[in-house]
């Protein structure tokens, strides 16, 4: 608490003020900050406490502005088990946006398609998800003041904020599934085996963030909702190998339907 508590005051005195929604930017898909009037915008390595992104698409800053006429903060960059941080490191962001007053969450990453029914360029909301990540943000010690113990997980995302982003997609004429999220810990792709393993208990796409951002958001009580950009086909029996390169190139196609909906979504809450 004392190393939040620290990171949010440094924050409201570079005019952090109040904002009402918090922004996680996934792989690719930094460039919703072009959309947004900059207030302030910090480098990871400036604040206290926060880790420093490592991988090589994400931009590292921490942006405080206005987004369709709302006060937000976003992630342009986050931060991922596989780069050598515990949970509690990569959800540390998530618990300072809460205290710095965020209302609601909106996350992205880029995914796998594993429902064949799905193709790359599409995007899907997460209705549920599947954690095999083998650490979890809550272990250790609870601290009361940011949630009880055992949380509850049977709506992990927020039915409201999934109706808005359903409609919001409607509106701006963008295809969006809806399905099941497994999160892995990374960083390499799967093999065919675990595709079929992973299509065969249940999930729609694959990726490695996300979950542990959405477990702390339900442990504060913050309302969070998700979307994935599909950025390849895990089709295991006409699996191509997939550069970092393609995927790229994809999510910066794709996001701009992604940047259509949350400019939707904000203007809506």
């Amino acid at each position: 608490m004392e190393q939040i508590n620290k990171t949010v005051e440094y924050l409201v005195k570079e005019g952090f003020v109040e904002p009402v929604i918090g922004i996680v930017l996934g792989t690719g898909l930094g460039n919703l900050v072009t959309a947004i009037d900059i207030k302030v915008e910090i480098g990871y390595e400036d604040i206290p406490n926060f880790p420093v992104s490592t991988v090589e698409s994400h931009k590292g800053k921490l942006i405080y502005g206005e987004f369709e006429g709302k006060m937000v903060v976003a992630m342009q960059g986050r931060f991922h088990y596989y780069e050598g941080y515990s949970m509690s490191e990569v959800t540390f962001p998530i618990r300072v946006m809460k205290l710095l007053g965020v209302k609601n969450l909106l996350i992205s990453n880029a995914a796998g398609a594993i429902n064949m029914d799905f193709r790359k360029g599409n995007l899907m909301l997460l209705d549920d998800h599947i954690n095999l990540l083998p650490e979890n943000p809550l272990r250790g010690k609870n601290i009361e003041e940011l949630g009880p113990r055992f949380p509850d997980m049977s709506q992990p995302y927020d039915r409201d904020l999934n109706s808005i982003i359903i409609k919001s997609a409607i509106e701006e004429n963008v295809v969006l599934h809806e399905g099941v999220y497994v999160s892995v810990p990374g960083p390499n792709m799967e093999t065919r085996a675990e595709y079929r393993y992973l299509r065969t208990i249940g999930a729609d796409a694959v990726g490695m963030s996300t979950v542990p951002e959405v477990i702390v958001a339900n442990h504060m009580g913050l309302p969070c909702a998700a979307v994935s950009v599909l950025t390849d086909e895990c089709d295991p029996d006409n699996l191509k190998a997939v550069s970092l390169n393609e995927i790229l190139e994809i999510a910066a196609e794709a996001e701009k339907k992604m940047i259509r909906i949350f400019k939707s979504v904000c203007r809506a809450l």
